[in-house]
């Protein structure tokens, strides 16, 4: 259990290897000294090897430690040097940073998603970067194989395919596939409506639901409701 200091949100993390021979799951969250607060990153290797999993750690830290005023697109960009000198592997990634509303700057590759959510209302801010989609957005049919295939990922996409969105003054949980497909948007508000479920419930229930991926969660309570931060540590590989 960690206390952060006053004025930051409460937050926790929760991941599982599932059926997975390793877990390529990983996030990193930062707030430097003096800085507006906590940024926070969820990145997904591309893959089940070794590689993915250490291209996912390295994105999600260089993520996390960039300066939040240099914003989330240059997070992505950060990670994707760092992935690019260190590892073979790919990864996909959603960052958040805090914005001076008291909500969060968003950006992402690939398929890791970011929601808001209210206690009531779940909003899904990002748009998966999966062959399906596009050929949803032009209307196209759709094979089931498209929808495990990425069109943007921490180590290929340039700058201008980096996705972005804001929410502002709401929780905010980030996930890999692993909890959202099983789950759905109905699912996670399902469990996200019970009592102090948070991160932990909602990879449980990924996993009972079927889940055959990694599953992680990063959940983080809208700054009203906290008074302090815990962290459930991810499940070891």
């Amino acid at each position: 259990m960690i206390t952060t200091r006053p004025g930051h949100p409460r937050w926790h993390t929760a991941s599982a290897q599932g059926p997975r021979s390793l877990n390529a799951d990983a996030v990193g969250a930062y707030a430097a000294a003096g800085g507006p607060g906590i940024a926070f990153a969820l990145a997904d290797g591309v893959g089940d090897e070794p590689a993915a999993a250490q291209a996912a750690r390295i994105a999600a830290a260089a993520a996390a430690r960039t300066d939040v005023h240099k914003g989330p697109i240059e997070a992505v960009l950060a990670a994707q040097r760092a992935v690019r000198e260190q590892t073979t592997g790919d990864a996909v990634l959603v960052v958040a940073m805090p914005a001076g509303h008291g909500g969060y700057r968003i950006a992402w590759v690939g398929d890791a998603r970011a929601y808001a959510w209210d206690g009531t209302a779940l909003g899904l801010l990002t748009t998966d970067h999966i062959l399906a989609e596009y050929f949803r957005a032009r209307h196209q049919p759709v094979t089931p194989r498209m929808e495990h295939v990425v069109t943007t990922s921490v180590r290929t996409a340039e700058a201008h395919e980096i996705g972005t969105a804001e929410t502002t003054g709401t929780g905010l949980l980030l996930t890999s596939d692993g909890v959202h497909k099983p789950l759905t948007g109905t699912g996670i508000r399902a469990v996200l409506a019970r009592p102090g479920a948070g991160a932990a419930e909602l990879v449980e229930a990924a996993l009972a639901r079927g889940g055959s991926d990694n599953a992680t969660a990063l959940y983080v309570e809208p700054l009203e409701a906290a008074d302090s931060t815990t962290v459930r540590f991810p499940v070891a590989a």
